[in-house]
């Protein structure tokens, strides 16, 4: 990311500069006007953004101390039995990948963080290479970057933030996107694991207190600082710090929940344009009636959640100053211009407009920069929230994960630098989870 905030800022300089000299006076006023405007803007968009987001993290803390995570993880257990046939059922690295998996579905990401790096650090225990990542490690974690949600609560809270007329409406869009990146990643990690060889075998358990090594015995270097403590209610708390082996549902109830999401996706297709209008007030009584029935004080969670909102409002206003003021020196430059005309060639037959492009090439490395950028997008006035390329973005953020980072994290975790065919899974998730999105924009809505 810093690389790419650099190369961002000196070409909108360098294009300025040669157009100043050349056959425009006056872009580099422009220039420096773009830059200040850009600062205040995003500290404007974050403004704007802290009601609706204390709003959607507030019903999350509702459904969150309602044990809605735990039951989704019950849910989801005889799945993952059959998804890592190597790792026995009562293992704590099963109980934490499907919290895991459960705190993503619901698009708690700072939840999900701690109980991934839990789960890894439980599948290093059963490693017999250590410093490779087995076969576990790599469906783990290729599913773990395809991004499944159900929820993209910050992307909806965005776009209301910017006067969506129907904010909620990417849920279907980003449901079809979010699945087949899923499907992807799960078949890519399966099918290439017989291409990348483990090694040698060597049989080495380490207790769960025991420091990761990597392969010399040497104590793990973590190649990122540790992610932020999730503040969880007692409830998920408790499920993180014993990591529990949880009893699943039947089967028959895990068959009906996955139908259940399979058939969301033929019910968008019919009718999600006439059912997005009814989506967030649906939402709003729905887990308020979900925390009433679970005897959860839900207006004393619902300020909990919403003081995070606010906080998390405040956070990223860093990251939209950033990205905004480089986006809005690339426009004023010329050089953005250039770049969509350049581009909108090859990008536009295959329907993803090249103004939506750059937020494709970063999504997989920065989901602040990303997030940033979609902003920047849906502020400007010439796309807005509500066009195809607004669709796009907001699709593509929802749908999909931060793919460089969590492998970063996850392995700089437990030490493990020989990571076989994990990335190829994850970038092969990212590329359908893009072609998916693309598709399912111009399905949903023709007309935009």
């Amino acid at each position: 990311m810093n690389r790419f905030f650099l190369f961002l800022v000196v070409t909108a300089f360098a294009t300025a500069a040669w157009r100043e000299t050349t056959s425009a006076p006056g872009t580099m006023a422009a220039l420096s006007k773009a830059a200040i405007d850009g600062a205040g803007q995003a500290v404007t968009l974050a403004i704007g953004l802290i009601g609706v987001m204390s709003l959607f993290l507030g019903l999350m803390r509702i459904a969150e101390a309602g044990g809605l995570l735990l039951i989704i993880a019950r849910l989801l257990q005889p799945l993952m039995v059959r998804l890592f046939p190597d790792v026995p059922a009562n293992h704590p690295a099963m109980g934490a990948m499907v919290m895991n998996f459960s705190a993503n579905l619901l698009g708690l990401g700072n939840a999900a963080t701690p109980f991934g790096i839990r789960a890894m650090e439980a599948l290093e225990r059963l490693n017999p290479h250590p410093g490779t990542a087995t076969n576990a490690m790599a469906m783990f974690l290729a599913l773990n970057t395809s991004g499944l949600t159900l929820l993209p609560t910050g992307v909806i809270a965005l776009r209301a933030s910017l006067g969506s007329s129907d904010p909620a409406a990417i849920l279907p869009t980003t449901l079809i996107a979010t699945t087949c990146a899923t499907l992807t990643a799960g078949f890519a990690a399966w099918g290439l694991a017989r291409f990348f060889p483990a090694g040698s075998r060597r049989t080495v358990v380490k207790p769960m207190d025991e420091a990761p090594s990597d392969v010399h015995g040497a104590a793990a270097t973590q190649v990122l600082p540790p992610p932020p403590e999730a503040t969880l209610d007692p409830q998920t708390q408790a499920a993180l710090e014993e990591t529990p082996s949880l009893p699943p549902y039947p089967l028959w109830a895990t068959g009906l929940f996955f139908a259940g999401i399979l058939a969301l996706i033929p019910l968008s297709l019919a009718v999600g344009a006439a059912l997005s209008a009814w989506l967030v007030p649906g939402l709003i009584v729905l887990f308020l009636l979900f925390g009433a029935v679970r005897r959860v004080p839900v207006y004393e969670q619902f300020v909990e959640g919403a003081r995070d909102g606010f906080q998390v409002a405040l956070r990223i206003i860093p990251y939209l100053v950033a990205i905004l003021v480089a986006v809005a020196m690339l426009r004023a430059s010329g050089a953005l211009t250039g770049f969509v005309s350049l581009l909108a060639p090859i990008t536009t037959p295959i329907g993803l407009p090249a103004e939506a492009l750059p937020m494709a090439l970063l999504r997989p490395f920065s989901g602040s920069g990303a997030y940033a950028l979609m902003a920047s997008i849906l502020s400007d006035p010439a796309t807005g929230p509500d066009t195809l390329v607004g669709w796009l973005v907001s699709t593509l953020q929802g749908s999909t994960e931060t793919t460089f980072y969590v492998l970063a994290v996850y392995f700089g975790a437990v030490g493990v630098k020989r990571i076989r065919h994990t990335l190829a899974a994850a970038l092969l998730a990212d590329l359908a989870g893009i072609a998916a999105a693309v598709a399912a924009v111009h399905w949903l809505y023709p007309d935009v």
